[in-house]
């Protein structure tokens, strides 16, 4: 069994979404967690649980994340945390694995299957501790979660896409 702790100062959480059709609003999750259990070298037999806190987005303007935790969007203060708990590990190649799992947005779970690249491990100049470092990126649908809110454009389309990217550089210290 494998003990990992997350480095959040040298870890960060991602997203976009089309904007106006034409562009890309982008923001970040400022605090998260990534609890593992496992084996970093049997890793389809770890378990992994992902939880955000709604309150940490930050894309930059104060008024969109204050509408962002609104009732429009995340409802903030009734679901504090957006969790993701994973249900299997499948090993694509060497150093990429499909991870499948529960996705829980506002009390709406779905399946969802994000890719992680395992980096490996190196050891820190710094303290001599091990490092190990995960790429992960996928897509969800934010309207199968309630996430509708939209406005029509002039111009034809909507303010908002569809589709939510994500995109995550985790950095554990490895202990026994």
């Amino acid at each position: 069994m494998t003990n990992l702790t997350l480095d959040q100062v040298h870890s960060s959480l991602n997203f976009q979404i089309k904007h106006m059709m034409v562009s890309k609003a982008k923001g970040e999750f400022e605090t998260f967690d990534v609890e593992f259990s496992g084996d970093l070298n049997d890793l389809p037999s770890a378990q992994v649980t992902v939880t955000i806190p709604v309150s940490s987005i930050n894309t930059g303007n104060e008024q969109r994340d204050g509408h962002l935790r609104s009732g429009d969007f995340f409802e903030a203060e009734q679901y504090p945390n957006l969790v993701f708990r994973s249900t299997s590990i499948k090993k694509v190649s060497d150093d990429e694995f499909e991870v499948t799992g529960d996705f829980t947005i506002k009390e709406v779970t779905h399946q969802e299957t994000f890719t992680v690249e395992y980096n490996g491990t190196s050891k820190s100049p710094m303290d001599g501790s091990t490092i190990a470092g995960f790429d992960v990126s996928g897509k969800i649908d934010r309207e199968v979660y309630g996430l509708t809110y939209n406005a029509a454009l002039e111009t034809g389309g909507v303010l908002l896409g569809k589709e939510v990217k994500f995109e995550g550089n985790f950095e554990f210290v490895v202990g026994e």
